[in-house]
């Protein structure tokens, strides 16, 4: 994701905290371990936070409102999250990236019952966000420091309706993340009916995408893909959401959700997904690679 941050600042940051007024409130930018971290606060929402990493905008939290949900990705990671059971029915909820915990917050502020894991490797990020953000203390929501796919491998067989995996290390997702092993293991641990959610991002030629649309096709059987017209057309890097299934999905309720938002997205599935793919092969973990490095002014 972009480097917006001027170099000098970024280097005061990694030296210590510090502080830049914005909107009446104060930025807080400290050192991670995956690079510089900014808090910046929204001017549009006085509880409302953005979480920067060297510049690319990462999760966005409003403490007031944790079910809003500002950035389009999340939004349609949040349909998913409401589709996957009636309505206040609790969910166990495997989060791989925690970020600022935006969807763990969104799942304990609309399914009240809900039992979360979410596993982030980066511990200082975990401890500026426990810090600067806390999280209701009735959030049945536990935070565990270790890689994401050693993480996935200590969840036992079956344990999650949901698993959402929103992982960026540098602004990629890493290669071990992307492969049919990696979701061999997901698969593993979710439940009968329990659905694969995924963040990515490409640009022109989407190869990637459609690589990991041919991953997922190869361990499950049911998937569905949500993206900005835009980036469909291959005209600019983007986001796009992954929902991947044993059985089928409500793929008529999601195509319209994802349509009436403020920014109205594009669902693909069956057919259209397939030719998609452009006989695109899947990835396995002797030849995955990260996801590919964002052009300069990508998150702007």
């Amino acid at each position: 994701m972009a480097r917006g941050r001027a170099g000098k600042d970024r280097d005061r940051g990694r030296d210590r905290g510090e502080g830049r007024r914005r909107g009446g409130r104060d930025s807080l930018v400290e050192p991670v371990d995956g690079g510089t971290a900014e808090l910046r606060p929204d001017p549009e929402r006085p509880e409302g936070w953005t979480l920067l990493i060297d510049g690319a905008p990462q999760s966005h939290v409003d403490l007031a409102d944790p079910a809003h949900l500002a950035f389009p990705y999340q939004r349609r990671l949040g349909h998913l999250i409401d589709l996957a059971a009636p309505a206040g029915r609790p969910l166990r909820v495997l989060h791989l990236g925690g970020g600022a915990l935006t969807l763990a917050r969104y799942t304990a502020a609309t399914r009240p019952r809900a039992t979360q894991q979410v596993i982030e490797k980066d511990a200082a990020l975990v401890r500026l966000v426990r810090r600067a953000l806390p999280v209701d203390p009735q959030a049945r929501i536990k935070v565990r420091e270790q890689d994401a796919r050693e993480g996935l491998g200590r969840i036992a067989d079956g344990w999650a309706d949901l698993v959402v995996a929103d992982v960026f290390s540098g602004a990629r997702t890493p290669a071990h993340l992307t492969s049919t092993e990696f979701l061999t293991e997901v698969r593993r641990v979710l439940a009968a009916g329990g659905w694969f959610t995924a963040n990515l991002a490409d640009g022109p030629p989407l190869a990637h995408l459609r690589g990991q649309v041919a991953t997922a096709a190869a361990v499950f059987p049911e998937l569905a893909l949500a993206a900005d017209p835009v980036v469909w057309r291959g005209k600019r890097f983007g986001n796009a959401v992954l929902v991947a299934a044993g059985q089928p999905l409500p793929v008529g309720e999601f195509t319209r959700r994802v349509a009436g938002d403020p920014h109205p997205g594009r669902v693909e599935h069956g057919r259209g997904l397939r030719d998609f793919t452009g006989g695109a092969g899947a990835v396995s973990d002797a030849v995955a690679k990260a996801s590919p490095v964002p052009p300069a002014g990508a998150f702007d």
